[in-house]
């Protein structure tokens, strides 16, 4: 069964900081003393002072990925691929520029903001990822990355930057970048044994294992000498009756997606309660499917249900020519589900959706999985949003957003105390 997001009616806090509903406080926060809206969605503010500036004259670039340890140090990726000739500048040279040069692409920064460690990049170590998007720190003080280029994996380093591990299966390269990108684009979800695609993963220390996403399926393999273990697909499918053919497209009249069993590509987050539950999330159907750890299928939840919805590739969306003004609108249709985080309060009560489309983060009952309200919106403002595609959260109840595209920044956003008014 569908279920319709209920929309809160906000009010602007000041600078845009927050979309803040007033009412009644419920049973269920984040933490003790959180205001809650009607609705039950946890109330949020932005941080302005929230991180420090970068030191040494790094610049600050896309966050494709984030994470929160257990010692409350946020790990964020900086990714400096999509690095602008203006923002280096003072790579030129002495006198070129007060900012900036390329920064390392691992960070780790302290509650207050301030960097303690940073290492990785470009030549860094030989098989240093293309295209990050994922950073990992796990509690035995090891920091795990990948990227989603074909000849990208998954690596594992202390938390200096010292490298420990790569899990491998990257297929063989050929001979041309046409003759890869005719082989990368071909799905096989029956091959466990070579990846295209590792760049969103998620460890399971619980079980000591390794949770991929690609193509259309869930593939688990062993975190310490990455032997297979266990796949599905849609709805807990085997993975031997994955389609291997593209889902198809759909001309989009003002409702969601039409139903699908498989995945619908592309999976783009994957995140497991501690009550042992998969969240897998589809950004070509506005759908997150929930599993037990061995692939038993035990719900879908849908937000924001009749979002304009990936199926395939951005751009997937069949539909009338897009007028001269919206010359590529059609190639940033891509749904609704971007990343994911589940809070830590000890129900682990909500999940928090960030959503690149809507330029908001959703509040999610967990177990129902009804959208309660959300928080943020487009702009350049402090607590607005262009291009959210990264999110995590302290056990304090902060929540941490990172953007891409040429946004390229990360924001803090704290919960609201009780009894507190923003709407004047």
């Amino acid at each position: 069964m569908i279920i319709k997001s209920r929309v809160l009616t906000v009010v602007a806090g000041l600078c845009g900081i927050l979309a803040y509903t007033a009412g009644p406080i419920g049973v269920a926060q984040v933490v003790a003393g959180q205001a809650v809206d009607a609705n039950g969605a946890p109330q949020y503010r932005v941080d302005p002072f929230w991180p420090k500036p970068l030191p040494n004259r790094w610049s600050m670039q896309q966050v494709t990925g984030l994470y929160v340890d257990r010692m409350e140090h946020i790990w964020f990726i900086n990714r400096g691929r999509a690095a602008l000739p203006i923002e280096l500048a003072a790579e030129l040279g002495p006198g070129a520029a007060l900012c900036c040069v390329r920064g390392p692409e691992i960070i780790e920064l302290d509650q207050e903001g301030n960097v303690l460690n940073a290492w990785g990049g470009p030549g860094y170590h030989p098989l240093w990822p293309t295209y990050l998007q994922t950073v990992i720190p796990d509690s035995e003080g090891f920091v795990w990355i990948s990227g989603e280029a074909a000849q990208d994996s998954i690596l594992k380093f202390t938390r200096e930057g010292e490298f420990v591990w790569d899990f491998g299966r990257r297929p063989p390269k050929l001979g041309t970048e046409a003759d890869n990108r005719t082989r990368d684009a071909q799905e096989n979800n029956q091959n466990i044994d070579e990846i295209v695609n590792v760049g969103r993963f998620q460890l399971d220390e619980v079980d000591n294992e390794i949770y991929i996403i690609d193509q259309k399926r869930v593939t688990v393999y062993d975190a310490s000498t990455g032997d297979f273990k266990r796949g599905w697909g849609g709805h807990g499918m085997p993975l031997s009756e994955i389609t291997n053919e593209p889902i198809a497209g759909y001309e989009w009249t003002g409702e969601p997606p039409p139903e699908e069993r498989n995945f619908a590509p592309t999976l783009h987050f994957i995140e497991i309660s501690t009550d042992r539950r998969v969240y897998i999330g589809e950004r070509g159907q506005n759908r997150i499917q929930v599993f037990t750890t061995e692939g038993e299928w035990l719900q879908d939840i849908y937000v924001s249900p009749n979002t304009p919805a990936q199926r395939g590739g951005c751009g997937g969306l069949n539909g009338p020519a897009a007028p001269v003004a919206f010359g590529t609108f059609y190639n940033s249709i891509c749904g609704s589900m971007y990343k994911m985080i589940i809070s830590k309060d000890p129900e682990q009560k909500y999940l928090f959706v960030a959503d690149a489309h809507n330029d908001v983060v959703w509040s999610v009952d967990r177990l129902s999985g009804e959208t309660l309200g959300y928080f943020g919106g487009n702009g350049r403002l402090a607590g607005q949003f262009h291009f959210a595609n990264a999110i995590g959260i302290d056990t304090h109840g902060n929540i941490f957003v990172g953007e891409v595209d040429n946004a390229k920044r990360l924001q803090k956003f704290a919960p609201v105390p009780t009894g507190v008014n923003l709407s004047r």
